[in-house]
């Protein structure tokens, strides 16, 4: 009974009931993260562009195929 209690009393222990407070730190600029980021941003515009003209031209051709 000792060498199953002695354990499960050592890892209730160990476990704490809130996690420690991580410490605020300011936002490090990482170039590399950044570079990527603004990619994102601009595929998202690229993206929003193709989609406009994707519309226009499907509008256009049912424009141009109703009687």
């Amino acid at each position: 009974m000792k060498r199953i209690a002695i354990p499960v009393v050592l890892l209730l222990t160990a476990c704490e009931p809130t996690a420690p407070p991580q410490p605020e730190t300011g936002r490090v600029p990482n170039p590399a993260f950044e570079t990527q980021v603004q990619a994102m941003q601009k595929a998202r515009a690229a993206e929003g562009q193709v989609m406009d003209a994707a519309d226009a031209q499907r509008r256009q051709i049912e424009d141009a195929t109703r009687p």
